[in-house]
């Protein structure tokens, strides 16, 4: 806080700051939390964004990662009025970050400490806004779980919802089970603060807490240490003596105790509507009191971006003028020496070093100059795939965990390949060039499955296989597995045998369908980069044959698309083929929460893919 209670908006980076992230030039440190610092930044366009990079020590847990990575990817598909969009991200490197769209504006925190309560008016187009953006994330599966006053920004043009499911990431960790809780106390569900099963209605618990903060300027289960907030969410009824009559019910509701009894989003809606007495919520004019207005030119005020510095040349005399609007070259004259003229050396050709002319110009780099050089900038690493134009050569990025494997792979195999085939040529040479029929008629005899070779490519002829043509693969046996109990969180491995579901704590994520039930939309996953999915319709028979020429790939099945008896098939990036077969989810009074899958699983079946 500066002098009056405002925020200081942005802070000059420190020494522990970096000073860019994947190429993006960082020009300030916007804050810092549980998770990580958030620092502003610049897209090459100009636009402003919000880069959060996470902290190292939820960096280094494999569990994580791996939920990281879901709930980016779900963010990524969040595209609302009311949500800060993620624009670009990294859940892979040393240390994982995203990146979100910048939002001018305080939070709801920010605003009532520095202005105090808000008007009843500005209070029902917030809980309006924040609503129609909870009804976009949990669209998406989302479940926020750390909704409150900080993580809502208010712009000019109404609130702005940031770090939906972040939270759920570091949640259940070998950080958080160590007592570490992921949520504000203040602002938490009583499910959440018991440890229970969270959903869309967290959220709403939530909501209801932020009306009352902003219309009180407290918060409705008051202050004090974290126990004794969370035994009052609890047990307690919230305190609400300085509401305004219009928010009694809306408020009230959405802090009922059991999440089964309060109101939908869609109802909140009609609330909001009825108690502003304009079915459409539409307000005259500015939407924030005044004195919000006016501090709302503080964070719109943001730093420039950071731009690179041209380097300073020797240039000899006569030599022409750089360009108009570029750096200034120093001009030094060598000295002559005394004595007979020494040959000069032979020129240093500039292609041996990017130049200026050959750079895109955008908003951090100067003006062309042709001819110049362009050095490696200290703290400059541009990060592939990134917006942002290098500022130097860089080396290729390095390979993905499964990429490293597949190179590996790749070798061993191309060795056992020339020493079998090296073997095979010499057989070849000494039993003649028929000798290969009956083996190759045998095998193809002996590989084949019953049970499935009418969903088999036809093998060749009965005279066998012409000369020089590849044998097909060969079908392989399939393996069924009846009445798997998948719970919530776990995963099943198909190259597993026996098919056990099993939680993959070591960041693994190839071939291993994930049953998700931490969002309104609990699904079915593939945690794999190519693992495919495909729901298949009434009309279609499971088979090897029907799912592994199937392409209608998707990456997650939701619940709601399954009733007993659908089928989904599975093509997995190691070239296992399995065909799930959906026989339903445990019951509302079960304490465990799971789906009942049978799974028939081809190892083998396809080709592997590259990851």
């Amino acid at each position: 806080m500066t002098d009056g209670g405002s925020v200081e908006v942005f802070t000059a980076l420190a020494e522990d700051d970096p000073t860019s992230v994947a190429g993006y030039r960082l020009a300030a440190r916007l804050g810092s939390g549980g998770m990580g610092k958030v620092y502003l930044s610049y897209t090459p366009g100009g636009r402003p964004i919000a880069i959060k990079v996470i902290r190292p020590d939820f960096a280094g847990d494999p569990v994580f990662r791996r939920r990281f990575q879901q709930e980016v990817r779900a963010a990524e598909r969040v595209q609302g009025i009311y949500t800060a969009p993620v624009i670009d991200s990294d859940t892979e490197g040393p240390q994982p970050w995203l990146a979100t769209a910048y939002v001018p504006g305080p939070s709801v925190a920010e605003a009532v400490a520095a202005h105090g309560r808000l008007p009843v008016d500005t209070v029902l187009f917030l809980v309006a806004g924040i609503t129609e953006a909870l009804q976009v994330i949990h669209k998406a599966g989302i479940v926020h779980r750390d909704l409150k006053p900080s993580n809502v920004l208010l712009a000019d043009d109404g609130p702005r919802v940031i770090d939906f499911g972040i939270a759920r990431a570091a949640d259940s960790t070998s950080l958080t089970s160590s007592g570490v809780t992921i949520g504000t106390p203040s602002f938490m569900a009583p499910e959440q603060a018991e440890g229970q099963r969270v959903s869309g209605a967290t959220d709403i618990f939530a909501l209801g807490q932020i009306a009352a903060y902003a219309a009180q300027g407290t918060p409705a289960f008051g202050e004090g240490t974290s126990h004794g907030v969370l035994y009052r969410i609890v047990h307690a009824e919230p305190a609400l003596d300085g509401l305004p009559e219009e928010l009694r019910e809306l408020v009230g509701r959405a802090l009922t105790k059991k999440p089964e009894d309060r109101p939908e989003l869609d109802e909140i809606l009609r609330m909001c509507q009825t108690a502003s007495g304009d079915t459409q919520l539409r307000r005259p004019g500015d939407w924030l009191p005044g004195a919000v207005v006016a501090d709302l030119t503080r964070w719109a005020a943001a730093p420039a971006p950071v731009k690179d510095l041209l380097p300073t040349q020797t240039a000899t005399p006569g030599a022409a003028a750089p360009p108009a609007g570029t750096a200034p070259v120093t001009v030094q004259e060598t000295p002559q020496p005394s004595g007979p003229p020494t040959p000069p050396p032979p020129p240093t050709p500039l292609a041996a070093a990017p130049t200026m002319a050959a750079r895109p110009v955008g908003p951090f780099q100067p003006a062309p100059h042709p001819g110049v050089p362009y050095p490696p900038v200290a703290g400059y690493a541009p990060n592939p795939g990134s917006p942002h134009p290098p500022a130097y050569p860089r080396p290729l990025p390095p390979r993905r965990r499964w990429d490293r494997g597949k190179t590996i792979a790749a070798v061993i195999g191309g060795v056992c390949v020339l020493f079998y085939g090296g073997l095979f040529a010499l057989g070849n040479m000494d039993d003649g060039p028929d000798s290969s029929d009956s083996s190759d008629s045998s095998d193809s005899s002996d590989s084949s499955d019953s049970s499935d070779s009418s969903d088999s490519p036809s093998p060749e002829s009965s005279g066998g296989s012409a000369e020089g043509k590849a044998k097909p693969r060969p079908n392989p046996k399939p393996a069924t597995y009846k009445g798997i109990n998948v719970p919530s969180n776990y995963d099943l491995v198909f190259s597993d045998d026996p098919l056990k579901p099993r939680q993959l704590d070591d960041g693994g994520l190839s071939s291993a369908l994930n049953y998700n039930h931490w969002t309104s939309d609990p699904s079915l996953n593939m945690n794999g980069p190519n693992d495919k999915l495909v729901l298949l319709s009434n009309s279609q028979k499971g088979s090897l044959q029907t799912c592994s020429n199937e392409t209608r790939f998707t990456d997650s099945v939701g619940l709601d698309q399954l009733s007993s008896g659908s089928q989904i098939c599975v093509q997995t990036s190691s070239g296992h083929v399995a065909l799930v077969t959906y026989r339903g989810r445990s019951t509302k009074g079960d304490p465990s929460d799971y789906v009942k899958l049978d799974v028939t699983v081809w190892r083998n079946a396809i080709e592997a893919k590259d990851e």
